[in-house]
């Protein structure tokens, strides 16, 4: 008598109990005799599934607490009832029906739901039901009589309840979220920035764990000149770093969470053993870092290289992608000189150096190479950073951040001036988010910086007609006083 007692004492315990998960019982004994199982607060979009346990055979509600005959639905229940992890929890007798364990406690309801819906995923176990909210309101009608387990797409549902014919529960778990950023040239964070091709980029994502949460891998992807920094030390064994809002830093290796690499990017799992230590703490928030380099295949221009996150949860559910731009850019440059006719002609071997000061001393100096079809990239480890104008006098700067430069003229091609200060490029960018950049020379927009040599004055020099003539004209005076000279002493002697 005690031993049916305390069962049944469990059995109302079970009952009451809000766990992770959702064992849900529809009533009833008579063939035609049919249940009902609502969902409230549902969740839109969210996948419901509903799997049958145990047929109720027969019950009489006339006794006090109630009885109730179960046995396993079908084979594969029966399975891990008998010899899976169900058997820690019921055991079926002689006769196949199912017993409740005396000593089972009423905490270690969920930990069965919990157990129960791995072994249905990992079995392939058809669910009952399947319904995709619509609204905040998800029913499973003309159920057969049993035990039923349901489950979210969120996670396993919360809440055990009675075993009647109409059966109310609620959607306690919450979609979690994400939020991606990238460290602008503020320091600051953003969902867009620009810099230069060879820059080492920060990121961060947060995940916001939400109750229930289950199954939390985080998701990154690279694309375009976007390459991961794998750089790793002591202090950050992995190209990643997390840490929370409750303990701060995380554990790699498995502890708290699991870094994979992908062929773009990379996965973070965050380990059961982590989300069931910090189960009652929800909801918290996770942090991810990690760095990028913008590499020499980066995209130039407004279009930019993307860089997108999204966190896979619960069953088969994902976030939407939070996504990143990072821009570099470029600009022209012709060096040319006008012909009598006023037209531009190109002008070669034009020598240039491009900094980040007007003062355009070495510490300020873009570092550049060049790259084939007269086109010069930022390069941080150059060393030579001269720029020389072609046969055409047009050239490429690029992979370039937003911002102030000065083009300074080292050289002029033989036979042409210098110019006397470096000429002003200013790359401003687009506030409106469009990515776009306009491009001013001294304060005056252009398409293209253009850069006019002037040939310099023809003096003469020694040696050349210039003295000659000079020579010739005084040769002539001479002979002409002589002339007149001697014409006035004829005149005078007569």
């Amino acid at each position: 008598m005690k031993v049916i007692k305390k069962i049944t004492a469990i059995m109302l315990s079970i009952m009451m109990v809000l766990g992770m998960c959702s064992v849900v019982g529809a009533a009833g004994a008579t063939e035609t005799e049919k249940g009902t199982i609502t969902i409230n607060k549902a969740i839109s979009g969210q996948t419901y599934k509903i799997y049958k346990m145990l047929d109720l055979e027969s019950y009489n509600k006339d006794v006090n607490p109630g009885l109730y005959s179960y046995k396993p639905a079908n084979d594969q229940w029966k399975a891990f009832f008998e010899t899976g992890d169900g058997k820690d929890y019921v055991t079926i007798n002689k006769d196949g029906y199912v017993e409740w364990k005396a000593a089972v406690e009423t905490t270690e309801a969920a930990e069965l739901a919990q157990k129960a819906l791995a072994y249905a995923a990992k079995a392939g176990i058809t669910a009952t039901g399947t319904e995709v909210a619509k609204t905040t309101t998800v029913t499973f009608g003309n159920l057969d009589l049993g035990y039923y387990l349901v489950d979210s797409s969120l996670g396993a549902l919360c809440g055990l309840t009675t075993t009647d014919n109409e059966v109310t529960i609620e959607e306690k778990n919450e979609a979690p979220t994400i939020v991606k950023n990238v460290y602008n040239e503020n320091d600051e964070q953003a969902k867009s920035n620009t810099a230069y091709i060879g820059s080492r980029i920060q990121f961060e994502i947060l995940i916001n764990v939400k109750k229930g949460a289950e199954n939390y891998v985080l998701h990154d992807e690279l694309e375009n000149g976007l390459k991961l920094d794998e750089t790793t030390t002591q202090f950050q064994p992995t190209p990643v770093f997390l840490y929370d809002d409750i303990s701060n830093n995380m554990e790699s290796g498995g502890v708290d969470y699991i870094y994979e690499k992908t062929t773009n990017g990379f996965n973070v799992t965050l380990t059961e053993q982590y989300l069931k230590k910090n189960k009652d703490k929800e909801p918290y928030t996770v942090h991810v870092g990690y760095y990028a380099i913008l590499t020499e295949n980066a995209t130039i221009g407004p279009a930019g290289n993307k860089n997108k996150a999204w966190l896979s949860y619960g069953t088969s559910q994902e976030t939407k992608p939070e996504e990143t731009i990072t821009r570099t850019y470029a600009f022209a440059v012709l060096k040319f000189y006008q012909n009598a006719d006023g037209t531009e002609k190109g002008l070669a071997n034009a020598k240039f150096k491009l900094y980040t000061d007007a003062t355009c001393s070495d510490d300020k100096i873009v570092k550049l190479k060049g790259n084939g079809n007269n086109r010069y990239i930022v390069d941080k480890s150059s060393t030579d950073n001269i720029l020389t104008s072609p046969e055409n006098g047009e050239f490429v700067i690029q992979g370039l951040k937003a911002g102030t430069y000065y083009l300074k003229e080292i050289e002029a091609p033989k036979g042409y001036n210098l110019l006397a200060k470096p000429i002003a490029v200013n790359l401003s960018i687009d506030t409106k988010g469009s990515g776009k950049i306009t491009i001013y020379q001294d304060n005056k927009e252009v398409n293209k910086i253009k850069v006019e040599n002037k040939s310099g004055t023809i003096l003469p020099s020694t040696g050349g007609i210039g003295t000659t003539i000079f020579y010739i004209a005084g040769a002539l005076l001479v002979l002409i006083s002589g002339v007149v000279l001697i014409a006035k002493k004829r005149t005078d002697s007569k």
